[in-house]
């Protein structure tokens, strides 16, 4: 089955800056472009960093001590001295559960998407992720049917209804065995855009006990 993919949901014209761009006009697209951070690259696009809001409130922060009388101000911060490292990013071939799992372990809002040199192609947010969640029903339900249900599982046209509003997919029919009732179950759960599944699928036959009997019988030493 197809799992709707990073490079599906990410927007490819993304805002960046290079090490060398000064603290100030960082701070000043953040605020342009109303974005969390920006990505740092390198002269051959590659992230070598991310300087977020909290990075640069991070460097304001005044320090415990005060600087002498007379001393000389340091040269002006870059991107480069207050980046975070190594950055997060994700490759634009991962699935989108995957990238909402790293944005959740990680907190963070956006993440650079790289190609396979980690160059930079495009940046996904969790606003773009809330977008698969916005599926059109009657695309769950075509999935349901054709992929989880013909394709997968070989069930046969009309054996199982197939209902899905706002997202919630409420299953009824009949199955051939019992051993498929978990596998549907799960494939459903795990198709873009679902939220929650009602089953009240049921099966002609118990091929349970023939399993546990099989598998028993090949654990027998001879």
């Amino acid at each position: 089955m197809k799992h709707l993919k990073v490079a599906d949901l990410m927007t490819d014209e993304v805002v960046s800056v290079a090490p060398g761009t000064a603290f100030k006009d960082v701070a000043k697209l953040l605020a342009q472009y109303d974005i969390s951070g920006v990505p740092v690259l390198d002269d051959e696009d590659r992230v070598v960093g991310v300087v977020s809001q909290t990075d640069l409130l991070a460097r304001t922060v005044p320090g415990p001590h005060r600087p002498e009388q007379g001393a000389t101000a340091t040269h002006p911060p870059t991107a480069g001295d207050v980046m975070s490292v190594p950055a997060v990013s994700v490759h634009a071939e991962e699935t989108v559960a995957d990238a909402a799992r790293l944005m959740t372990r990680r907190s963070i809002e956006r993440l650079p998407v790289v190609d396979v040199e980690d160059r930079l192609v495009g940046i996904v947010t969790r606003r773009d992720l809330l977008r698969m969640f916005l599926r059109p029903d009657s695309e769950i339900r075509r999935r349901v049917t054709d992929e989880v249900l013909t394709e997968v599982l070989g069930v046969p046209a009309g054996d199982v209804d197939v209902h899905v509003v706002d997202g919630i997919v409420t299953l009824d029919g009949l199955v051939e065995r019992r051993s498929q009732l978990p596998a549907l179950l799960s494939l459903v759960e795990q198709l873009d855009g679902v939220v929650a599944v009602a089953s009240r699928v049921t099966a002609r036959t118990d091929d349970a006990e023939t399993t546990h009997a099989d598998h028993a019988r090949h654990a027998m030493p001879w």
